[in-house]
């Protein structure tokens, strides 16, 4: 079997691992970040409410 091919392909796998983990990472990064804006637009609407 050809060596080169061989890494070749376990890198490229790898590559695509570490893109797979970095996607789910954006992805709770991102729906945190959703969380924390909803949370804020609360606040401001019970403020302006109050106030």
């Amino acid at each position: 079997m050809n060596w080169t091919l061989v890494g070749a392909v376990l890198l490229s796998t790898a590559g695509l691992l570490v893109l797979g983990v970095l996607a789910l990472r954006l992805w709770l990064d991102a729906r945190a970040l959703a969380r924390e804006v909803d949370g804020a637009v609360d606040a401001l609407q019970r403020a302006n409410k109050a106030g």
